[in-house]
């Protein structure tokens, strides 16, 4: 389990315009690390379309946005088109780093395995973890002021 402190998994994943994502390359830059079960969906569309609004507010915290989830690049892709998405939606396809942050479902609904948890981890310029947030139940959202309040407090 991934303790505030510790160093950021480091991944490689697809976004959905096809391009290799490392979290390595935006050292440098805080980042919001969102996962999410699914494309598509009521919650997931909701948390995303949040962040999508508030954009502005994390540019000027210096902070990317990334957000991931199982779903292939190509589903991510049309759904980013559909909503207007201005951050890099990545797949885990293969659920590399859901295991990595501990935001993987062993079962999810309709007897689905192998979903990412919705989880929000804030990842700071050096790459070290100082908050982390993994939600059992996807029907919540993640606790956005308390990403924003950690996110302040960073130089």
């Amino acid at each position: 389990m991934l303790q505030l402190g510790d160093k950021a998994p480091d991944f490689s994943l697809r976004a959905s315009d096809k391009s290799l994502v490392k979290l390595s390359e935006h050292r440098g830059k805080n980042v919001v690390l969102l996962f999410f079960p699914f494309a598509f969906t009521g919650v997931c569309t909701k948390e995303l379309c949040l962040m999508r609004d508030s954009l502005a507010q994390y540019n000027d915290l210096n902070a990317q946005i990334l957000a991931i989830s199982v779903d292939s690049p190509f589903t991510l892709a049309q759904w980013k088109e559909e909503q207007g998405f201005n951050f890099p939606l990545l797949s885990d396809f293969n659920k590399s780093a859901s295991k990595k942050y501990d935001s993987l479902y062993k079962e999810f609904a309709l007897g689905l395995k192998g979903v990412s948890k919705r989880s929000a981890f804030v990842i700071d310029k050096k790459g070290i973890v100082r908050y982390a947030e993994v939600l059992e139940n996807a029907g919540e959202i993640p606790n956005f002021d308390a990403v924003n309040d950690v996110l302040k407090s960073l130089d």
